[in-house]
Protein backbone atom coordinates (compact mmCIF):
# COMPACT_ATOMS: atom_id res chain seq x y z
CA UNK A 1 0.00 0.00 0.00
CA UNK A 2 1.52 3.39 -1.04
CA UNK A 3 1.62 6.08 1.22
CA UNK A 4 -0.76 9.05 1.28
CA UNK A 5 2.28 11.72 0.25
CA UNK A 6 2.20 9.74 -2.90
CA UNK A 7 -1.17 10.05 -4.30
CA UNK A 8 -0.32 13.52 -5.69
CA UNK A 9 2.26 12.32 -7.68
CA UNK A 10 0.02 9.52 -9.38
CA UNK A 11 -3.01 11.58 -10.86
CA UNK A 12 -2.82 14.74 -13.28
CA UNK A 13 -7.25 15.08 -13.47
CA UNK A 14 -9.14 15.74 -10.76
CA UNK A 15 -13.06 16.23 -10.20
CA UNK A 16 -14.00 17.97 -7.54
CA UNK A 17 -17.72 17.13 -6.10
CA UNK A 18 -18.98 19.26 -2.75
CA UNK A 19 -22.58 18.47 -1.24
CA UNK A 20 -25.15 20.34 0.56
CA UNK A 21 -27.87 18.43 2.07
CA UNK A 22 -30.28 21.68 3.18
CA UNK A 23 -31.11 23.96 0.14
CA UNK A 24 -30.19 26.73 3.13
CA UNK A 25 -26.41 25.39 3.01
CA UNK A 26 -25.82 25.96 -0.38
CA UNK A 27 -24.03 28.95 -0.14
CA UNK A 28 -22.13 27.90 2.63
CA UNK A 29 -21.15 24.52 0.62
CA UNK A 30 -20.06 26.56 -2.58
CA UNK A 31 -17.63 28.66 -0.34
CA UNK A 32 -16.20 25.22 1.31
CA UNK A 33 -16.10 23.75 -2.46
CA UNK A 34 -13.65 26.97 -3.64
CA UNK A 35 -11.99 25.88 -0.02
CA UNK A 36 -11.27 22.92 -1.55
CA UNK A 37 -10.12 23.62 -4.73
CA UNK A 38 -7.16 26.03 -3.29
CA UNK A 39 -6.41 22.77 -1.09
CA UNK A 40 -6.13 21.05 -4.32
CA UNK A 41 -4.08 23.25 -6.34
CA UNK A 42 -1.55 23.17 -3.18
CA UNK A 43 -0.87 19.73 -4.30
CA UNK A 44 -0.36 20.79 -7.44
CA UNK A 45 -3.13 18.74 -9.03
CA UNK A 46 -5.14 19.94 -11.78
CA UNK A 47 -8.35 20.14 -11.57
CA UNK A 48 -10.63 19.87 -14.80
CA UNK A 49 -14.27 19.35 -12.80
CA UNK A 50 -15.75 21.02 -9.75
CA UNK A 51 -19.38 20.93 -8.87
CA UNK A 52 -22.04 21.37 -6.27
CA UNK A 53 -24.79 18.33 -6.17
CA UNK A 54 -27.73 18.65 -4.05
CA UNK A 55 -28.53 15.30 -2.07
CA UNK A 56 -31.75 15.05 0.06
CA UNK A 57 -30.49 12.39 2.15
CA UNK A 58 -27.10 10.36 3.21
CA UNK A 59 -27.30 6.70 2.06
CA UNK A 60 -24.64 4.47 3.15
CA UNK A 61 -23.49 2.99 0.21
CA UNK A 62 -22.02 5.99 -1.73
CA UNK A 63 -23.05 8.41 0.48
CA UNK A 64 -25.67 9.87 -2.44
CA UNK A 65 -28.24 7.93 -4.39
CA UNK A 66 -27.63 6.08 -7.58
CA UNK A 67 -28.98 8.84 -9.49
CA UNK A 68 -26.49 11.57 -8.51
CA UNK A 69 -23.47 8.88 -8.27
CA UNK A 70 -24.45 7.32 -12.09
CA UNK A 71 -24.17 11.47 -12.66
CA UNK A 72 -21.00 11.56 -11.24
CA UNK A 73 -19.48 8.95 -13.04
CA UNK A 74 -20.36 10.33 -16.34
CA UNK A 75 -18.83 13.38 -15.85
CA UNK A 76 -15.76 11.74 -14.64
CA UNK A 77 -15.49 9.51 -17.63
CA UNK A 78 -16.31 12.31 -19.99
CA UNK A 79 -13.75 14.37 -18.54
CA UNK A 80 -11.31 11.09 -18.57
CA UNK A 81 -10.46 12.25 -14.72
CA UNK A 82 -7.53 10.03 -12.94
CA UNK A 83 -9.03 10.81 -8.63
CA UNK A 84 -12.33 11.70 -7.90
CA UNK A 85 -12.20 14.36 -4.53
CA UNK A 86 -15.05 14.66 -1.96
CA UNK A 87 -15.62 17.77 -0.14
CA UNK A 88 -16.53 15.20 2.29
CA UNK A 89 -15.53 12.41 5.10
CA UNK A 90 -15.90 9.04 2.93
CA UNK A 91 -16.27 6.58 5.34
CA UNK A 92 -13.89 3.55 4.25
CA UNK A 93 -16.80 1.34 2.42
CA UNK A 94 -17.98 4.38 0.84
CA UNK A 95 -14.58 5.09 -0.33
CA UNK A 96 -14.49 1.26 -1.27
CA UNK A 97 -17.59 1.16 -3.06
CA UNK A 98 -16.20 4.39 -5.15
CA UNK A 99 -13.48 2.97 -6.30
CA UNK A 100 -15.50 -0.43 -7.44
CA UNK A 101 -17.69 1.58 -9.42
CA UNK A 102 -15.12 3.48 -10.93
CA UNK A 103 -12.75 1.15 -11.82
CA UNK A 104 -8.60 2.19 -12.00
CA UNK A 105 -9.72 5.64 -10.73
CA UNK A 106 -8.65 7.13 -7.18
CA UNK A 107 -10.80 8.44 -4.93
CA UNK A 108 -10.19 10.23 -1.71
CA UNK A 109 -11.85 12.98 0.43
CA UNK A 110 -11.21 16.00 1.97
CA UNK A 111 -9.45 14.62 4.90
CA UNK A 112 -6.60 13.07 2.83
CA UNK A 113 -6.06 16.13 0.92
CA UNK A 114 -5.49 18.13 4.19
CA UNK A 115 -3.10 15.21 5.47
CA UNK A 116 -1.73 15.07 1.70
CA UNK A 117 -0.64 18.80 2.44
CA UNK A 118 0.39 18.77 6.37
CA UNK A 119 3.27 16.07 5.03
CA UNK A 120 3.86 18.50 2.76
CA UNK A 121 4.76 21.32 5.12
CA UNK A 122 6.49 19.86 8.31
CA UNK A 123 9.61 20.86 8.59
CA UNK A 124 10.31 19.78 11.99
CA UNK A 125 10.39 16.27 13.78
CA UNK A 126 7.95 17.09 15.84
CA UNK A 127 5.78 18.09 12.82
CA UNK A 128 6.40 15.02 11.15
CA UNK A 129 5.62 12.50 13.53
CA UNK A 130 2.43 14.17 14.45
CA UNK A 131 1.98 14.17 10.48
CA UNK A 132 2.45 10.21 10.26
CA UNK A 133 0.20 9.78 13.00
CA UNK A 134 -2.58 11.04 11.33
CA UNK A 135 -2.00 9.27 8.39
CA UNK A 136 -1.90 6.35 10.31
CA UNK A 137 -4.82 6.88 11.82
CA UNK A 138 -6.91 7.47 8.80
CA UNK A 139 -5.04 4.23 6.96
CA UNK A 140 -5.74 1.54 9.21
CA UNK A 141 -9.34 1.01 8.58
CA UNK A 142 -8.56 1.60 4.80
CA UNK A 143 -6.12 -1.07 4.93
CA UNK A 144 -8.92 -3.61 3.68
CA UNK A 145 -9.05 -2.64 0.36
CA UNK A 146 -5.32 -2.69 -0.48
CA UNK A 147 -5.45 -6.80 -0.67
CA UNK A 148 -8.99 -7.09 -1.53
CA UNK A 149 -7.33 -8.38 -5.09
CA UNK A 150 -5.56 -11.09 -3.01
CA UNK A 151 -9.16 -12.19 -1.24
CA UNK A 152 -10.56 -12.76 -4.73
CA UNK A 153 -7.51 -15.42 -5.24
CA UNK A 154 -8.92 -17.79 -2.18
CA UNK A 155 -10.41 -21.37 -3.16
CA UNK A 156 -13.01 -23.44 -1.54
CA UNK A 157 -12.51 -24.94 1.89
CA UNK A 158 -13.81 -24.61 5.25
CA UNK A 159 -14.86 -21.57 6.84
CA UNK A 160 -11.87 -21.51 9.03
CA UNK A 161 -9.22 -21.69 6.08
CA UNK A 162 -8.15 -17.95 5.43
CA UNK A 163 -7.12 -16.86 2.66
CA UNK A 164 -3.83 -15.29 1.58
CA UNK A 165 -5.25 -11.51 1.51
CA UNK A 166 -7.12 -11.85 5.12
CA UNK A 167 -3.38 -13.21 6.30
CA UNK A 168 -2.00 -10.17 4.88
CA UNK A 169 -4.11 -7.69 5.98
CA UNK A 170 -4.50 -8.82 9.63
CA UNK A 171 -0.26 -8.91 9.25
CA UNK A 172 -0.54 -5.22 7.97
CA UNK A 173 -2.97 -4.11 10.68
CA UNK A 174 -0.53 -5.85 13.68
CA UNK A 175 1.90 -3.22 11.67
CA UNK A 176 0.34 -0.37 11.58
CA UNK A 177 -0.54 -0.75 14.98
CA UNK A 178 2.54 -1.36 16.14
CA UNK A 179 4.07 1.75 14.11
CA UNK A 180 1.00 3.76 15.77
CA UNK A 181 2.75 3.27 19.44
CA UNK A 182 5.79 4.06 18.51
CA UNK A 183 5.18 7.02 16.67
CA UNK A 184 3.33 8.26 20.03
CA UNK A 185 6.39 7.33 22.02
CA UNK A 186 8.50 9.16 19.56
CA UNK A 187 6.28 12.37 19.63
CA UNK A 188 6.07 12.14 23.35
CA UNK A 189 9.38 12.28 23.66
CA UNK A 190 9.73 15.41 21.42
CA UNK A 191 7.08 17.33 23.43
CA UNK A 192 8.87 16.61 26.33
CA UNK A 193 11.97 18.23 25.20
CA UNK A 194 9.94 20.99 23.77
CA UNK A 195 8.60 21.26 27.57
CA UNK A 196 11.78 21.02 28.65
CA UNK A 197 12.94 24.12 25.84
CA UNK A 198 9.91 26.19 27.21
CA UNK A 199 10.54 25.45 31.16
CA UNK A 200 14.37 27.36 30.20
CA UNK A 201 12.32 30.23 28.37
CA UNK A 202 10.09 30.42 31.46
CA UNK A 203 13.23 31.27 33.15
CA UNK A 204 13.56 34.44 30.84
CA UNK A 205 10.96 36.26 32.73
CA UNK A 206 8.93 37.43 29.61
CA UNK A 207 4.97 37.14 28.91
CA UNK A 208 4.10 35.57 25.76
CA UNK A 209 1.46 35.83 22.87
CA UNK A 210 0.39 33.29 20.28
CA UNK A 211 -0.42 34.68 17.28
CA UNK A 212 -3.76 32.27 15.70
CA UNK A 213 -6.29 32.39 13.01
CA UNK A 214 -7.48 30.97 10.12
CA UNK A 215 -5.30 29.29 7.03
CA UNK A 216 -3.51 32.03 5.27
CA UNK A 217 -5.04 34.79 7.15
CA UNK A 218 -1.16 36.60 7.11
CA UNK A 219 0.00 35.11 10.65
CA UNK A 220 3.57 34.62 9.43
CA UNK A 221 3.78 37.92 8.04
CA UNK A 222 2.45 40.01 10.52
CA UNK A 223 5.03 37.73 12.93
CA UNK A 224 7.93 39.13 10.82
CA UNK A 225 6.61 42.72 10.22
CA UNK A 226 5.97 43.31 14.08
CA UNK A 227 9.68 41.21 14.76
CA UNK A 228 11.74 42.03 11.80
CA UNK A 229 12.40 38.24 11.15
CA UNK A 230 12.39 36.10 7.81
CA UNK A 231 10.11 33.43 8.78
CA UNK A 232 8.64 31.18 5.88
CA UNK A 233 5.74 32.94 4.37
CA UNK A 234 3.58 31.50 1.54
CA UNK A 235 0.28 32.55 -0.36
CA UNK A 236 -0.79 29.06 0.26
CA UNK A 237 -2.96 27.06 2.83
CA UNK A 238 -0.99 25.65 5.67
CA UNK A 239 2.16 27.45 4.60
CA UNK A 240 3.11 27.16 8.54
CA UNK A 241 3.40 24.02 10.53
CA UNK A 242 5.26 24.23 13.15
CA UNK A 243 5.52 26.92 15.75
CA UNK A 244 8.18 29.47 15.78
CA UNK A 245 8.75 32.15 18.46
CA UNK A 246 10.43 35.54 18.46
CA UNK A 247 11.09 38.46 20.94
CA UNK A 248 8.92 41.75 20.25
CA UNK A 249 10.42 44.73 21.42
CA UNK A 250 7.70 47.25 22.23
CA UNK A 251 7.44 51.00 22.41
CA UNK A 252 7.50 50.96 26.36
CA UNK A 253 10.67 48.79 25.92
CA UNK A 254 8.80 46.00 27.29
CA UNK A 255 9.77 42.89 25.53
CA UNK A 256 7.08 39.83 24.69
CA UNK A 257 7.70 36.64 22.91
CA UNK A 258 5.56 36.01 20.16
CA UNK A 259 4.67 32.81 18.22
CA UNK A 260 3.75 31.66 15.22
CA UNK A 261 0.77 29.15 15.42
CA UNK A 262 -0.87 26.44 12.48
CA UNK A 263 -3.80 28.05 10.67
CA UNK A 264 -7.10 26.49 11.38
CA UNK A 265 -9.48 25.57 8.76
CA UNK A 266 -13.22 24.23 7.99
CA UNK A 267 -13.93 20.49 8.36
CA UNK A 268 -10.22 19.85 9.71
CA UNK A 269 -10.23 16.18 10.72
CA UNK A 270 -10.24 15.30 14.04
CA UNK A 271 -7.44 13.53 14.07
CA UNK A 272 -5.66 16.16 12.85
CA UNK A 273 -6.62 18.57 15.61
CA UNK A 274 -5.86 15.67 18.27
CA UNK A 275 -1.98 15.31 16.67
CA UNK A 276 -1.13 18.88 16.58
CA UNK A 277 -2.39 19.83 19.74
CA UNK A 278 1.33 20.00 21.08
CA UNK A 279 2.09 22.35 17.84
CA UNK A 280 -0.79 24.41 19.04
CA UNK A 281 0.39 24.56 22.71
CA UNK A 282 1.84 27.86 22.52
CA UNK A 283 -1.99 29.29 22.24
CA UNK A 284 -2.88 27.64 25.31
CA UNK A 285 0.25 28.80 27.66
CA UNK A 286 0.17 32.22 26.27
CA UNK A 287 -0.73 35.39 28.34
CA UNK A 288 -3.13 36.44 25.42
CA UNK A 289 -3.87 35.87 21.64
CA UNK A 290 -3.67 37.63 18.97
CA UNK A 291 -6.30 36.77 16.64
CA UNK A 292 -5.61 37.79 12.88
CA UNK A 293 -8.70 37.52 10.08
CA UNK A 294 -8.47 37.99 6.25
CA UNK A 295 -10.50 41.13 5.99
CA UNK A 296 -10.83 40.74 2.63
CA UNK A 297 -12.60 37.29 2.38
CA UNK A 298 -16.24 36.85 2.31
CA UNK A 299 -16.29 33.86 4.63
CA UNK A 300 -14.49 36.29 7.51
CA UNK A 301 -16.86 35.39 10.00
CA UNK A 302 -17.07 31.34 9.78
CA UNK A 303 -13.29 31.64 9.77
CA UNK A 304 -13.76 33.93 13.04
CA UNK A 305 -15.89 31.10 14.63
CA UNK A 306 -13.77 28.11 13.83
CA UNK A 307 -10.86 29.52 15.12
CA UNK A 308 -12.99 30.32 18.26
CA UNK A 309 -14.21 26.31 17.89
CA UNK A 310 -10.62 24.70 17.79
CA UNK A 311 -9.45 27.39 20.54
CA UNK A 312 -12.31 25.98 23.03
CA UNK A 313 -11.57 22.84 22.01
CA UNK A 314 -8.29 23.22 23.44
CA UNK A 315 -9.15 25.05 26.67
CA UNK A 316 -7.79 28.24 25.35
CA UNK A 317 -10.97 30.38 24.14
CA UNK A 318 -11.08 32.31 27.65
CA UNK A 319 -7.76 34.25 27.69
CA UNK A 320 -7.67 37.12 26.54
CA UNK A 321 -7.69 37.71 22.63
CA UNK A 322 -7.02 41.23 20.34
CA UNK A 323 -8.72 40.42 17.25
CA UNK A 324 -6.81 42.20 14.21
CA UNK A 325 -8.49 42.47 10.53
CA UNK A 326 -5.29 42.11 8.19
CA UNK A 327 -5.60 42.77 4.23
CA UNK A 328 -7.55 45.72 4.46
CA UNK A 329 -5.92 46.52 1.49
CA UNK A 330 -7.76 44.24 -0.64
CA UNK A 331 -11.16 45.38 0.25
CA UNK A 332 -11.93 47.16 -2.44
CA UNK A 333 -14.54 50.36 -0.91
CA UNK A 334 -14.80 52.67 1.72
CA UNK A 335 -18.43 51.20 2.71
CA UNK A 336 -16.93 47.74 2.81
CA UNK A 337 -14.27 48.87 5.08
CA UNK A 338 -16.93 50.32 7.32
CA UNK A 339 -19.08 46.79 7.03
CA UNK A 340 -16.37 45.11 8.09
CA UNK A 341 -15.64 46.56 11.15
CA UNK A 342 -19.19 46.77 12.00
CA UNK A 343 -18.99 43.02 11.76
CA UNK A 344 -15.72 43.19 14.14
CA UNK A 345 -16.37 46.59 16.37
CA UNK A 346 -13.07 45.14 18.34
CA UNK A 347 -10.96 45.01 16.16
CA UNK A 348 -7.91 46.38 15.15
CA UNK A 349 -7.84 47.11 10.90
CA UNK A 350 -4.45 46.54 9.84
CA UNK A 351 -2.37 45.77 6.26
CA UNK A 352 0.89 44.15 6.63
CA UNK A 353 1.85 44.19 2.85
CA UNK A 354 1.32 47.84 3.13
CA UNK A 355 2.71 48.42 6.84
CA UNK A 356 -0.32 49.90 7.74
CA UNK A 357 -2.03 49.93 11.37
CA UNK A 358 1.10 47.70 12.96
CA UNK A 359 2.18 51.13 14.89
CA UNK A 360 -1.12 51.27 16.32
CA UNK A 361 -0.91 47.56 16.90
CA UNK A 362 2.15 47.59 18.98
CA UNK A 363 0.46 50.23 21.39
CA UNK A 364 -2.84 48.10 21.86
CA UNK A 365 -0.27 45.13 22.50
CA UNK A 366 1.91 46.98 24.85
CA UNK A 367 -1.08 47.98 26.70
CA UNK A 368 -2.55 44.63 27.08
CA UNK A 369 0.93 43.38 28.45
CA UNK A 370 1.04 46.53 30.87
CA UNK A 371 -2.22 44.65 32.25
CA UNK A 372 -0.35 41.15 32.55
CA UNK A 373 2.41 42.66 35.12
CA UNK A 374 3.03 45.03 37.83
CA UNK A 375 6.13 46.51 39.26
CA UNK A 376 6.75 45.97 42.82
CA UNK A 377 9.32 47.19 45.10
CA UNK A 378 10.25 44.33 47.49
CA UNK A 379 12.33 43.29 50.98
CA UNK A 380 13.07 39.67 50.99
CA UNK A 381 14.76 38.15 54.57
CA UNK A 382 17.65 36.12 53.46
CA UNK A 383 15.81 33.39 55.42
CA UNK A 384 13.28 33.22 52.35
CA UNK A 385 15.49 32.03 49.40
CA UNK A 386 12.86 29.94 48.73
CA UNK A 387 10.40 33.88 47.66
CA UNK A 388 14.11 34.82 46.06
CA UNK A 389 14.44 32.13 44.24
CA UNK A 390 10.27 32.19 42.74
CA UNK A 391 11.10 35.86 41.97
CA UNK A 392 14.47 35.14 39.97
CA UNK A 393 12.75 32.57 38.12
CA UNK A 394 9.26 34.35 37.30
CA UNK A 395 10.13 37.87 37.29
CA UNK A 396 12.52 41.06 35.55
CA UNK A 397 14.74 42.28 37.97
CA UNK A 398 15.11 45.92 37.68
CA UNK A 399 16.91 46.32 40.27
CA UNK A 400 18.68 44.78 43.58
CA UNK A 401 20.93 45.18 46.70
CA UNK A 402 22.06 43.47 49.19
CA UNK A 403 21.40 44.41 52.94
CA UNK A 404 21.80 42.33 55.93
CA UNK A 405 18.18 41.65 56.99
CA UNK A 406 17.59 40.97 53.38
CA UNK A 407 17.15 41.69 49.20
CA UNK A 408 15.81 44.86 48.37
CA UNK A 409 14.51 44.30 44.76
CA UNK A 410 12.28 46.36 42.31
CA UNK A 411 11.09 43.54 40.46
CA UNK A 412 8.23 43.17 37.14
CA UNK A 413 6.13 40.24 38.04
CA UNK A 414 3.45 38.63 36.61
CA UNK A 415 -0.27 39.47 38.05
CA UNK A 416 -0.75 35.60 39.44
CA UNK A 417 2.45 36.58 41.95
CA UNK A 418 1.36 39.56 43.20
CA UNK A 419 -0.75 38.28 46.25
CA UNK A 420 1.99 35.67 46.86
CA UNK A 421 4.50 38.79 47.31
CA UNK A 422 3.00 40.91 48.95
CA UNK A 423 3.89 40.78 52.86
CA UNK A 424 7.60 41.50 51.39
CA UNK A 425 6.29 44.82 49.58
CA UNK A 426 8.02 48.10 50.31
CA UNK A 427 5.76 49.86 47.38
CA UNK A 428 4.23 48.90 44.00
CA UNK A 429 2.94 50.46 40.80
CA UNK A 430 1.21 49.19 37.86
CA UNK A 431 3.51 50.05 34.77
Amino acid sequence: MFDVKDKPKMVERAMLVGLYFDKKEKKNSQELLDELIELVETLKISIVKAGLFFVREKKTRLLLGSGKAQEIKEIVKKNECDVLIFDEILSPGQQRNWESELGNILVIDRQEVIIDIFAMRARTQEANLQVELARLNYNLPRLQKAWSHLDRQRGGGGVTQRGEGEAQLELDQRMVRNRISTVKRELNQVIQIRKTQRKRRIKIPLPSAAIVGYTNAGKSSLLNRLTNSTIFVEDQLFATLDPTTRRLSLPSKKVVLLSDTVGFIRKLPHDLVDAFKATLEEAMIADFLIHVLDASSPSAIDHYETTLSVLKSLGANEKKMIVVLNKMDLIPSSIAKKTQKLRFPDAFPISVKENEGIDALLRVIDSELTQQVQIMKLKIPHSRYDVIHKVYINGQIGYEKHLSDGVLLTVTIPNRLVSFLEPFLLSSSVN
